[in-house]
């Protein structure tokens, strides 16, 4: 009798500390979740290259915006656009190309990628590649906000795996919407976040 009185409490305790832990969780959510956004976010700011690379993905123009901003204030003379075969047999960089024109900047500001690649992995190989036919040390990547952080170390990984590469800075766009400070607000801000986050977790096995 002793001993399942003993038990009943020490569960009691358990279950207590339980909801408190969870309390505190939920009261504290905008801290961790901010974190959990801020987690995918590397940017190394803009700064002197030979050329910006801006890699696909890019479904409303934020990160074709901020590559060719790039070129106006003189960062880089050019953009690497990649894309992927898009909608309607229409190349993604292609697409993105004739979408910067219409907003008025300058075509020949920007060299068009056409590739298969289905990964980020896929596309840092195609990248590179092209980087390296055209003799290129240093570049901007340029890419969303939450995609930052992972572009970067597959980025880092594929020069490492080559024996080397140009010299890379990864500059962040934003994003309609993703922030680090409120992108569980939202679905989309939710699902982008999930599918960045699982694919960091299930990177490491290939996945």
């Amino acid at each position: 009798m002793v001993e399942r009185r003993s038990f009943r409490f020490k569960f009691a305790l358990a279950l207590l500390a339980l909801l408190f832990l969870a309390a505190v969780a939920f009261l504290a959510r905008d801290v961790w979740l901010t974190a959990l956004g801020e987690a995918l976010i590397h940017d190394d700011g803009a700064s002197q290259a030979e050329i910006a690379v801006m890699l696909a993905g890019d479904n409303w123009g934020y990160r074709l915006t901020k590559a060719a901003e790039l070129v106006r204030q003189g960062y880089v003379p050019r953009v690497l656009v990649s894309g992927p075969p898009g909608f309607y047999e229409i190349n993604e960089a292609d697409a993105a190309i004739q979408f910067a024109v219409r907003k008025g900047y300058p075509a020949e500001w920007f060299i068009p990628l056409r590739h298969k690649a289905h990964s980020t992995r896929e596309e840092a190989v195609v990248v590179l590649d092209a980087l390296k036919q055209r003799n290129i040390h240093s570049f901007l990547l340029v890419t969303g906000n939450y995609h930052t952080a992972r572009a970067r170390r597959i980025f880092l990984n594929a020069e490492r795996q080559r024996g080397g590469g140009p010299e890379l800075r990864v500059v962040a766009s934003g994003d309609r919407y993703f922030s680090a400070a409120a992108w569980w607000h939202n679905r989309e801000g939710r699902k982008t976040a999930f599918m960045e986050w699982t694919k960091i977790l299930t990177s490491p096995f290939g996945i």
